[in-house]
């Protein structure tokens, strides 16, 4: 068993620049593993169906249906490996090293055989522009075992915040979960009223799924760990449609800027990182763009929003 290579802090310094390759290859190989648990599974409303989870370790699917079976896939950013657990108990794994995009798809795809399990998936990336077919893309290979660390580490304090700020809503919330296309963790608050007819356009990601996710207005938050144009991890927050006023509305804290590209607040991760106190400054950024939708969008707040969760 390897020794964990793990940041000595709860929020590890992620500079995006020493890691971006490794980044970019983490973001493609959960692309496969996410499209397995898509290929396998119902359905559910806003593509929820799709998304990975933190663990204690690293990131699951959960539980995926296979006939009368199930199994999950997990990636494990202590012991740097992938396994692939199934209910008649039953595993198998692979190390996480550096290796191709080409090499994890062909080498997961085998995994997946020897327990028995037929998996079809969309062979291209979604939402990345100019995608690689997965079994010819040998350009992406990067995998650095410290920063993958450092990353999951990061992604464990974003999801225990998230959450946090998710219990404060009292109507329809999505849970806190990674979604694989865009290579972020979100939450999403929604005001219960229809959204209009989102335009569509994101790259390789048909309009009729966009549609569906954007239906409803909502106020979405999360954390990206940088890349296509923001070469820092940040911590966002946006709102759809985005209501008159949105963009000026005063927030907090003062290191969160409005992105007039993204269409969205930013709060660089390494302002949360040295904070005095992480947790709280992250809390009043989610807070406070919340606050931002909620106001200029005319929210029903007394009906969907409640004070911290009582005693246990």
């Amino acid at each position: 068993m390897m020794e964990p290579s793990l940041s000595p802090s709860a929020w590890p310094e992620l500079p995006y620049g020493a890691w971006a390759g490794t980044c970019t290859t983490l973001h493609l190989w959960t692309q496969i593993v996410g499209k397995v648990r898509l290929s396998k599974s119902t359905w559910v409303n806003h593509s929820w169906h799709v998304t990975l989870y933190l663990t204690a370790r690293g990131l699951t699917t959960s539980p995926i249906p296979d006939g009368e079976r199930q199994f999950q896939i997990d990636f494990d950013f202590i012991d740097h490996r992938l396994l692939v657990s199934v209910s008649d108990g039953r595993q198998a794994s692979l190390p996480l090293a550096p290796m191709s995009v080409a090499d994890f798809s062909r080498r997961l795809t085998g995994l997946l055989a020897e327990l028995g399990i037929a998996v079809a998936i969309h062979a291209r990336p979604n939402e990345l522009p100019n995608p690689i077919s997965f079994a010819e893309d040998r350009i992406h290979a990067a995998y650095d075992a410290d920063y993958a660390s450092r990353y999951w580490r990061a992604l464990l304090q974003a999801d225990r915040v998230l959450k946090v700020f998710r219990a404060r809503f009292t109507g329809k919330c999505s849970p806190v979960h990674f979604f694989w296309g865009s290579n972020d963790l979100a939450v999403t608050r929604f005001s219960g009223r229809p959204a209009p007819t989102h335009p569509g356009g994101i790259p390789h990601l048909p309009d009729a799924v966009t549609r569906e996710a954007y239906s409803q207005e909502v106020s979405s938050a999360g954390f990206w760990p940088g890349g296509g144009g923001i070469d820092q991890p940040a911590f966002y927050s946006y709102a759809y449609p985005v209501p008159v006023g949105f963009s000026e509305y005063p927030i907090e804290p003062t290191a969160a800027y409005f992105h007039p590209e993204l269409r969205e607040f930013l709060l660089p991760y390494e302002a949360v990182r040295t904070a005095q106190d992480p947790e709280g400054t992250l809390l009043a950024f989610l807070q406070s763009i919340y606050k931002a939708a909620a106001v200029t969008a005319g929210w029903d707040r007394n009906r969907l929003e409640r004070d911290p969760l009582p005693p246990r």
